[in-house]
């Protein structure tokens, strides 16, 4: 199976798209529900967090392991590449969202001005400008953190008045930062959910990037360039989730966010 690890349920619009990406694959989904958001955590913790799941998902037979979580892949993935997976198994791989979402900007913007909205977490981080430094050097990136954003979509107000206040609020303010921001990078996966509200107050002509179908491209991209690891995945086309809060709770909003009847198992760590 391929592992697909998020905070909560935002990474379930990353499987969403992996799916269709490769109908035939087997997912076996995990939601750290119990211990989200993973936003305003500080970086120690998030990373032991998401070493927990990462060797839980490995023990459940997956060889790879996508962290479909912005705050995960900015103040994890690094230390679980370099420090860990060697010494765990040096076969099994942990992929992010952040440096597939960057290498697809360079096609979308036309002035090199990028705005990226995210949790406290990823905006702090700075990963985001760490590797558009690197990949794109004539880019310039604008980052506002957006802490109401994923409680909104948490708590089923996405549709609400209070999200209206808060994405209007937080896009202004971020667009105030530069006239020239022709991209939106949404930084969160969670932030979909908050679509119909985005690009109603998002200024007319700016692309939003959505990573979902981004991630999921690059997957492809991945396992045709790794055979080996292709090698690893079942084809059923059988997808299993797994929550660290009660599946009852998991249940209902997964099955929003996956548009069929979503059946988790609890762990604990």
């Amino acid at each position: 199976m391929i592992g697909v690890f998020d905070s909560g349920y935002g990474g379930l619009t990353i499987l969403r798209e992996l799916r269709r990406a490769i109908p035939d694959a087997d997912f076996l989904y995990l939601g750290d529900n119990a211990r989200a958001p993973y936003g305003t955590r500080s970086f120690d913790l998030v990373y032991q967090f998401t070493l927990q799941a990462v060797r839980h998902l490995f023990d459940r037979g997956c060889h790879l392991v996508i962290l479909a979580c912005n705050t995960a892949s900015a103040k994890a993935l690094r230390s679980i590449q370099q420090r860990d997976l060697p010494v765990i198994d040096p076969a099994r791989r942990v992929l992010g969202v952040i440096r597939p979402t960057v290498e697809a900007i360079g096609a979308a913007t036309r002035t090199g001005h990028i705005g990226l909205v995210g949790t406290p977490g990823t905006i702090a981080s700075k990963s985001y400008d760490i590797e558009v430094a690197k990949l794109l050097p004539g880019c310039h990136i604008h980052t506002h953190a957006c802490p109401m954003w994923v409680p909104l979509v948490e708590y089923g107000e996405a549709d609400g008045p209070g999200a209206d206040y808060f994405v209007r609020k937080d896009l202004d303010t971020l667009f105030a930062q530069s006239p020239d921001i022709d991209t939106l990078i949404l930084g969160c996966t969670h932030y979909p959910l908050l679509l119909p509200k985005i690009r109603q107050y998002v200024p007319e002509g700016v692309n939003i990037l959505l990573q979902g179908p981004v991630v999921a491209d690059s997957l492809v991209n991945y396992l045709h360039r790794h055979p080996e690891m292709d090698a690893h995945v079942s084809r059923g086309g059988t997808t299993r989730y797994l929550t660290t809060e009660l599946p009852e709770r998991f249940n209902a909003l997964a099955s929003l966010f996956m548009d069929e009847q979503v059946q988790a198992d609890r762990v604990v760590f």
